[in-house]
């Protein structure tokens, strides 16, 4: 399993009782026995204080985007980058919280 993009962003949302003022969103790809797949991640975590990345990984929510036989492919990570930004509001939606897309914590990593 890799990040294939990973980046922390302000956000907000309540899981828990707990406020959550960030989000760790990820396309993850997974691949196993010549299958692959990906999915879209988000978890909100509490972000208290600049220095706090403690991620908490109760607020995670994720749904498989493509799941086929093949290996990873470029040009499939790059389609799937397309879309992604909506599939994690969709995520963030249903889990009652709001990531700032405008307000990027870190740059973005890609695995």
């Amino acid at each position: 399993m890799v990040n294939v993009y990973e980046q922390y962003f302000s956000a907000k949302a309540e899981y828990n009782s707990i406020p959550r003022h960030a989000a760790l969103v990820m396309l993850i790809a997974d691949s196993e026995a010549g299958n692959i797949r990906y999915e879209a991640a988000v978890t909100f975590f509490p972000h208290n204080d600049e220095e706090d990345y403690a991620v908490s990984y109760d607020a995670y929510f994720s749904k498989v985007l493509y799941e086929a036989k093949g290996r990873r492919s470029k040009k499939r990570e790059e389609a799937l980058m397309q879309k992604f930004q909506q599939h994690i509001d969709e995520l963030a939606q249903e889990a009652n919280g709001t990531i700032y897309w405008e307000k990027p914590l870190r740059e973005a990593r890609r695995g």
